[in-house]
């Protein structure tokens, strides 16, 4: 296992999850049933494990015809793309 990749990804996807839906709907799920903690841990747990499951699957697929360089720069364009809509959206409705 090459550790520093493990700890690259653990990283930059733990700073990516923080705050975002993911993590709002199981704050409010918690806070909705605060009686069944274990279970909303364990559902948004296992959740978290099969998209991630997906993802690496999908990688792996797609990297057997695609360089990951390229894959890299579409990916950087989409986060562009997605954040000029935001900030878009957000002065239109501002």
């Amino acid at each position: 296992m090459d550790i520093k990749l493990a700890i690259t990804v653990f990283t930059v996807v733990f700073l990516a999850e923080l705050g975002d839906k993911t993590q709002l709907a199981t704050l409010l799920f918690s806070a909705k049933s605060p009686e069944n903690l274990l279970t909303v841990f364990f559902g948004a747990s296992l959740a978290l494990v099969l998209t991630s499951a997906i993802g690496v699957l999908a990688g792996g697929l797609v990297a057997q015809y695609v360089s990951p360089k390229l894959l890299s720069y579409v990916a950087g364009a989409g986060f562009v793309v997605i954040g000029v809509w935001t900030v878009w959206q957000a002065s239109a409705s501002g």
